[in-house]
C-alpha cells in the first residue's frame, strides 16, 4: 500500500490497484501513523504526498517487495531444478548495466542453468533472434515499431550523454555547442546500426551534418582507451559516464541529447515464455535487475 501511495498519489487509484475500498486504504494509513507515531502523508485536496518519514518508509517497502519477489522465483527455480540454457544478444551500451546482476541472480537461483551472451547491434542481432539462434535481444531503441511474431517490453529509460577524455580541450569548457563538437573526431556506433541512424538524426535536428572524422566502435572499454589516446568525442550511458567521470577517466559535456536512445527494451519470440522454464526464470531475473535502475 505504501509503495502504491508513493507511485500513484491518490487513494482512489491505490484502492483500484490493490482491489480494496478507499476506506480500507485510509484505515491502513491511520494504523501506520499510529504505529510510527508520526504522519506519513500530507493531504492536499484529492492528492496525498508522502512526508519525509513516509518516503523513507516507501523505500524500505520497495526493498521488502523486491526481496519477496526474489524469494519467490529463487524457490521456484530450485523446486523445478532449472538446468537449461538461455542465450542473450545485447548492445554494448546496455549489457554492462543490466546483465551482471541478472546473470548473478540467475546463477544463484539455478546453478545448473547456462547463460550465454552475444554482443552486437540491433540490426545484426534481430535476424539471430528470428532464426532462434538467440533467445532474447536487449537493445536501445529509436522510433519504436511492432515486429511480426516478436514481443517486446521496456526495461528502463536512461539518457545517453556526450563525453570526452579527461585531457580533451573541451573538458575544460563550460559552454559548448553541437557545432563545436561536430568539428572533433567522433567515436560512433556502426554505420548500419539503429543507434547510428539515431545519432545522424540528432545532428540533423541541431542543423548539422553528421561528423566526417569518425571511428566506428560499440565497445565501451575500447572507447575509453580511444578517448585517452585521441581527442575524440563519444557517447556513454549516463550511469556509466558518471562512474568514469568520478574516477577521472572522462568528462561529460553539457549538451542536450534530447533523450535519444534513452529507452532500453527486450525482444523475444511470442511463444518462448510459455514453453521454456529457463527463459522464463531469466526474464524474471532481468526484470528484477531493471527495476533497480
Amino acid at each position: 500500500m505504501i509503495v502504491s501511495l508513493a507511485e500513484l498519489g491518490l487513494v482512489a487509484r491505490v484502492a483500484e490497484a490493490l482491489n480494496v475500498t478507499q476506506p480500507a486504504i485510509s484505515k491502513q494509513i491511520a494504523e501506520l501513523e499510529r504505529i510510527i507515531g508520526d504522519s506519513i502523508v500530507i493531504r492536499d485536496r484529492n492528492r496525498l504526498y508522502l512526508t519525509p518519514i513516509g518516503r523513507r518508509l516507501a523505500e524500505h517497502a520497495r526493498a521488502i517487495l523486491s526481496q519477496l519477489d526474489r524469494a519467490a522465483f529463487d524457490i521456484e527455480a530450485m523446486a523445478r531444478g532449472v538446468s537449461g540454457s538461455v542465450t542473450v544478444g545485447a548492445v554494448g551500451s546496455v549489457a554492462p548495466l543490466l546483465l551482471p546482476e541478472a546473470i548473478a541472480l540467475m546463477k544463484s537461483s539455478a546453478p545448473k542453468a547456462s547463460v550465454g551472451v552475444v554482443e552486437g547491434h540491433f540490426v545484426s542481432l534481430l535476424p539471430e533472434l528470428t532464426a532462434g539462434k538467440i533467445d532474447l535481444l536487449i537493445a536501445r531503441i529509436w522510433q519504436p515499431r511492432e515486429l511480426p511474431g516478436i514481443q517486446q517490453a521496456t526495461l528502463f529509460k536512461e539518457p545517453i550523454v556526450v563525453v570526452v577524455g579527461r585531457d580533451h580541450p573541451l573538458a575544460r569548457q563550460s559552454e559548448i555547442t553541437w557545432e563545436t563538437v561536430s568539428q572533433w573526431p567522433w567515436i560512433l556506433p556502426q554505420p548500419n546500426s539503429v543507434a547510428r541512424q539515431a545519432v545522424d538524426a540528432l545532428f540533423a535536428r541541431n542543423g548539422l551534418l553528421p561528423p566526417e572524422n569518425t571511428i566506428a566502435s560499440a565497445s565501451l572499454t575500447l572507447n575509453l582507451e580511444l578517448m585517452r589516446k585521441l581527442p575524440a568525442v563519444g557517447l556513454f550511458p549516463d550511469s556509466l559516464a558518471r562512474i568514469h567521470s568520478a574516477r577521472g577517466d572522462i568528462a561529460v559535456l553539457p549538451l542536450d541529447t534530447e533523450d535519444f536512445l534513452s529507452e532500453a527494451c527486450c525482444f523475444w519470440a511470442r511463444d518462448k515464455q510459455t514453453s521454456d522454464s529457463t527463459f522464463d526464470l531469466f526474464m524474471q531475473c532481468l526484470m528484477q535487475s531493471a527495476s533497480r535502475m
